[in-house]
């Protein structure tokens, strides 16, 4: 937060900008990772919200910082593939995101009614996933260390962290609505740095031994299989070379707050 007020500062005394917007966008929230088979998926959207200051120039380039807020989700219940279907697997997060950056109109603004634009910055997100066990109760998974996290058998398998930086990439078209005031549609890509966003990446771990050292319910909601006893020891769970990802789409009303002494 420390770093969104500064690049704030930065930005108000740096830029030579006419006007600074409010922005409220609303759409869906969808991710990409171990539980998901296709890029895109309507059983896995979810509402999000998000809340943006931009200082606007009035020409090719604008800066903004902003909150967010959505809701993923995803289970093995919707895979096409029978052998990801019966791994039975879910998870459900919330997410709350803070970044900054920059937007670059592909169009002059002042000779367009309506015109594309790129963005680009940094941020910070939480997230938390959770499942329900067999008794349908709500289970915070990164606490149990499903994957063997903090075991002396797994040193390679630290416990992951619940705030990650991100980075944000994406395009949008701006329509003007009138002075002041503009409509838009936006789909924004985030990168992420871990492969855990499911709780999913690596391997099996024997489930005797995690009920040993963790508990039963860590055994439980690591190996969730009903057709069959566990016999995957070290087989995979999910795929460790590729990182999770999760992006945002919707609308946004954009509206001037503060007019620069030249406006």
């Amino acid at each position: 937060m420390k770093s969104l007020f500064v690049a704030l500062l930065f930005i108000s005394n740096s830029c030579l900008a006419q006007y600074w917007m409010g922005e409220i966008q609303t759409g869906a929230l969808n991710y990409n990772g171990d539980l998901k088979q296709h890029a895109l998926s309507v059983k896995g959207m979810r509402p999000s919200i998000g809340l943006n200051v931009k200082y606007n120039s009035n020409d090719f380039i604008n800066f903004r910082a902003g909150i967010s807020w959505g809701i993923l989700t995803a289970s093995d219940k919707n895979n096409p593939s029978k052998d990801l279907r019966v791994r039975n697997l879910d998870f459900t997060s919330h997410i709350l995101e803070v970044d900054v950056g920059a937007e670059a109109n592909l169009l002059d603004p002042e000779n367009q009614l309506a015109y594309p634009y790129v963005h680009a910055g940094v941020g910070i997100f939480h997230f938390n996933p959770y499942s329900h066990d067999k008794d349908n109760k709500k289970t915070y998974l990164q606490p149990l260390g499903t994957e063997g996290q903090g075991l002396k058998q797994y040193p390679d398998r630290k416990k992951y962290s619940l705030t990650q930086f991100c980075i944000p990439l994406g395009f949008g078209m701006k329509w003007k609505y009138k002075k002041g005031m503009e409509i838009s549609y936006e789909f924004g890509y985030r990168i992420i740095f871990t492969d855990y966003l499911d709780d999913v990446s690596k391997t099996y771990v024997d489930p005797g031994m995690l009920e040993k050292e963790k508990g039963q319910k860590t055994a439980e909601m690591s190996y969730r299989r009903t057709d069959k006893t566990f016999s995957e020891l070290g087989g995979a769970r999910g795929n460790p070379d590729v990182k999770d990802s999760y992006f945002f789409n919707g609308v946004k009303l954009s509206f001037k707050l503060l007019k620069d002494k030249k406006d």
